[in-house]
């Protein structure tokens, strides 16, 4: 072999290993994902596994009804290239930083998924039976002396209940849309992230039938919620919610809301009333005293549970339990 020749052999060798670690590392690149609240943030966890990792804005056991935005969140916003949230009806405090910090990014609003199953929201806190249709928003209405709209929490016609993940068929419609947003932003790994939506979309239709199973004993049994957020999944579990304490967790209810309540217990023969971890649990006992319901706990935004894939099967298994355990044990 030549000097020439073996020359530039040793340059090929010298410069392959680099050449390979620049590609290894353009393919390596993921976009920055950032997610509102932790049950989508599962979902999106679940889809991302073994590609990366997203960032949560609402942590620990902060609510979205109520949060407030850390520094920390804001840059996370500005360096994100995709950002998932459900919508306008759920993370209000995210519009106008989204419109500021998010402007670069691909911004998902998932109550737009195509194929998710909406319903409206109930107006009222003590509603009838989910058939008496405007029956029951003007019991709601006459509930106080005001009505709803005046109370600052009127929904325009067509404005829908947004805990849309608490039905598992929604949450695969999500997981859908956020697979194809994943693969479209980065798609050197498309090919993962439809892995990953199927062992997802296996794992939801394990749940979906484990929930089922779980419910089927308490069906007919009547209870309280703090705050409405269990539309859908009471809808899909035909589970018997008779009222909640409050019409929006961001306004404490009053002396006649509570009354209200206590005698719903009594006229329903409600036997269980569940707090939130979130929020007042003094609430749950004043419409509790006197009658024979018991107490138990709901989780629905996930606040007692570490963030991660796992997270949204523990969320909903965990309500189903709840309700099993205190349904089934009162009288």
């Amino acid at each position: 072999m030549s000097l020439k020749n073996s020359l530039l052999l040793t340059s090929a060798l010298f410069f392959a290993p680099t050449v390979l670690l620049a590609a290894g590392s353009a393919h390596a690149e993921v976009p920055n994902v950032v997610v509102s609240i932790k049950p989508i943030h599962s979902l999106v966890a679940s889809i991302m596994q073994g590609v990366g990792e997203p960032a949560l804005i609402v942590e620990g056991a902060a609510s979205p009804h109520t949060y407030s935005m850390k520094p920390s969140n804001a840059s996370a916003l500005e360096k994100a290239n995709v950002i998932f949230w459900v919508g306008h009806g759920m993370e209000a405090f995210l519009e106008k930083p989204l419109e500021s910090l998010g402007s670069k990014a691909k911004i998902v609003e998932l109550d737009d998924a195509p194929g998710l199953e909406k319903l409206k929201f109930r107006e009222g806190g003590a509603f009838e039976a989910h058939d008496h249709g405007d029956e029951h928003e003007a019991e709601a209405e006459g509930a106080e002396g005001h009505s709803h709209e005046e109370a600052g929490h009127h929904h325009d016609e067509g404005e829908f209940d947004l805990h849309l993940w608490l039905d598992p068929a929604n949450a695969k419609a999500m997981a859908a849309e956020i697979e194809k947003t994943l693969a479209t932003a980065d798609p050197a790994n498309a090919a993962a992230y439809k892995t990953n939506l199927d062992a997802l979309n296996t794992r939801l239709e394990a749940l979906d039938k484990k929930l089922s199973e779980t419910v089927a004993p308490i069906k007919d049994k009547p209870f309280i919620v703090f705050h409405d957020a269990y539309q859908y999944f009471e809808h899909r579990y035909h589970v018997k919610v008779a009222g909640s304490i409050t019409v929006s967790p961001e306004t404490l209810p009053g002396a006649a809301r509570l009354k209200q309540i206590h005698e719903k217990i009594v006229e329903l023969g409600a036997t269980c009333v569940f707090a939130e971890p979130q929020f007042e649990p003094k609430l749950v006992n004043v419409v509790l005293e006197g009658t024979s319901a018991k107490s138990g706990t709901l989780d629905p935004e996930a606040a007692t549970l570490e963030a991660g894939p796992d997270l949204y099967f523990q969320l909903m298994d965990g309500i189903g339990t709840s309700l099993k355990t205190c349904l089934s044990s009162a009288s």
